[in-house]
């Protein structure tokens, strides 16, 4: 009992190492504050891009649910009405 307890702290405690053991950045790297302007991507226009194309997929989908419950509506109200 007393082994699968070390067991379990030292499997614990392995992600916590591993976070201090990161690699620093390259020399050449350069924070996203600090880019010039002209490398930055604008973040906005592509969001609501994204969005839009959630939405679009969604209504299209809601739609074509919609459509085949009338079908199918249709058709059993035929097939109650042949009783």
């Amino acid at each position: 009992m007393r082994f699968r307890s070390l067991l379990l702290i030292v499997v614990l405690s392995l992600p916590a190492r591993a976070l201090h053991a990161q690699q620093q950045p390259p020399a050449d790297f350069v924070p996203v504050d600090q880019a010039p302007p002209g490398e930055q991507i604008p973040a906005m226009p592509l969001l609501g891009l994204a969005y839009g194309f959630i939405w679009v997929g969604l209504l299209g989908y809601v739609w074509s649910i919609a459509r085949r419950l009338k079908t199918v509506e249709t058709e059993l109200s035929e097939l109650e009405g042949r009783k």
